[in-house]
């Protein structure tokens, strides 16, 4: 009897012992993906920050090519008005000088000097005119370039802060999902697994990579490719569907097994989830705190 109740008593204490694992456990995970959402608004702020930003240089770089454009084609009218005087003025001068034709030699000297000087006067006003026009455009383009040089660097800058924000929202997805399969006993589709193995890649005998699988679970006679991303997009369907040839070559052992695909992600598209369950994939996502699998519609490949 005193056996019994130890026995009882033992079992009690290790059964509050796990539950307090579990809840600790749970309180943990709460609280990373907390932070996570916080880590994403504050990072959604800061792009948005930035792309408001680059919005209002691009518009101070429009407003420069404006302006430039105007003051160009200011001066441009100027020295074309300014030329048609000249010419205006010289064609007063040759009717004159056709009157005065015949009169003596000497007034048809007169006549050629003043042509001279207006074919002068007419070159000189040009060259002044291309002169400050070749530097105006010559100073605008420089700024424009600077402006465009400036505006370059900050979407660089951009780009490489949203990198990282995928980045750090890919891993903390495969973590999720990962551990959520390991903490439901390695069970899936119905099936118990017997081998969860995390990030296998398939490379030629050239090195390069001809498959990449995220998750692999394997029991005696099934085995599933499970892709975990932080948002599945369209194009990743079709790559799905070409990983189960490199799968069979790398690991012909299982070439007789059942083969399930999946994709497991924090957001999902309603245009793709469809897409993935008429092909037969199954689709995993975080509803509220739980996990929860579509796999009515599930094919072996």
């Amino acid at each position: 009897m005193n056996n019994s109740s130890h026995t009882f008593e033992s079992v009690w204490v290790a059964l509050q012992e796990s539950n307090r694992i579990i809840s600790e456990k749970f309180a943990e995970s709460e609280r990373l993906r907390q932070e996570n959402e916080r880590f994403l608004t504050e990072k959604h702020s800061e792009t948005d920050r930035l792309i408001k930003d680059l919005t209002e240089k691009q518009a101070e770089t429009d407003r420069i090519l404006r302006e430039s454009r105007t003051e160009t084609e200011r001066i441009i009218k100027e020295s074309s008005a300014a030329v048609d005087r000249q010419i205006e003025k010289v064609s007063k001068q040759m009717e004159q000088t056709d009157k005065m034709m015949g009169v003596t030699s000497e007034k048809q000297a007169e006549t050629d000097r003043i042509l001279r000087e207006s074919r002068t006067e007419t070159d000189r006003i040009l060259r002044e005119s291309r002169i400050e026009t070749e530097r105006i455009i010559k100073e605008s383009s420089a700024a424009v370039d600077r402006q465009i040089e400036k505006v370059s660097k900050q979407m660089e800058r951009t780009d490489k802060m949203m990198g990282g924000i995928s980045n750090s929202n890919g891993l903390f997805a495969e973590e999720y999902f990962f551990n959520s399969i390991k903490k439901d006993g390695k069970t899936l589709f119905g099936e118990k697994f017997d081998k969860l193995i995390k990030t296998e890649i398939i490379e030629d005998e050239n090195h390069k990579t001809r498959g990449e699988f995220d998750t692999l679970l394997i029991n005696c006679t099934s085995a599933a490719i499970i892709e975990m991303k932080y948002r599945v997009r369209k194009k990743y369907v079709a790559e799905m569907m070409k990983k189960v040839k490199p799968f069979r070559d790398k690991f012909p052992e299982y070439r007789n097994h059942r083969l399930y695909l999946g994709f497991a992600s924090l957001v999902f598209d309603e245009e793709v989830e469809k897409e993935c369950l008429e092909n037969g994939i199954a689709v995993i996502k975080q509803v509220g705190d739980s996990v929860v699998v579509y796999d009515e519609n599930l094919k072996t490949f």
